[in-house]
C-alpha cells in the first residue's frame, strides 16, 4: 500500500493507505479527508478535488494533461503545483506523497 498525507489548510494531517491503480481523490473520499468534495466523482468535469502537490513531489507526480489544465481554470487559488486529485493514479513511486488541500474548492 502507498501512503498519502493530506494536509488541511490549518495544518492537520490525514494519512491514508492507497492501493495502486486508484486515484488520490478516491482515497481522500474513502477516508473522509475534509475539503475534497469531488462533485463529479472523478470524471475530470469539475474542479472540486483540487489539491496542491508538495514541492518535493511535483516532479514525480508530473504535470496535468490538457483536459485537467482546462478544468483547473475553475479551481480556487491555482498554483504551479495545482492538480486535480482525480487525475493522479496511485503507484509505487508515490509512496509517501504529500498533498495540501486548499482553503476551499471552486
Amino acid at each position: 500500500m502507498t501512503k498519502i498525507t493530506f494536509i488541511s489548510p490549518n495544518g492537520e494531517e490525514f494519512v491514508v493507505e492507497a492501493a495502486n491503480g486508484t486515484t488520490v481523490m478516491e482515497n481522500a473520499i474513502r477516508n473522509d479527508v475534509p475539503g475534497i468534495e469531488a462533485e463529479c466523482g472523478g470524471a475530470c468535469s469539475c474542479a472540486t478535488c483540487h489539491i496542491y502537490v508538495d514541492d518535493e513531489w511535483a516532479e514525480i507526480v508530473g504535470s496535468p494533461e490538457v483536459m485537467e489544465e482546462d478544468m483547473l481554470d475553475f479551481a480556487y487559488d491555482v498554483r504551479p503545483t495545482s492538480r486535480l486529485s482525480c487525475q493522479i493514479r496511485v503507484r509505487d513511486e508515490l509512496d509517501g506523497l504529500v498533498v495540501h488541500v486548499p482553503e476551499r474548492q471552486g
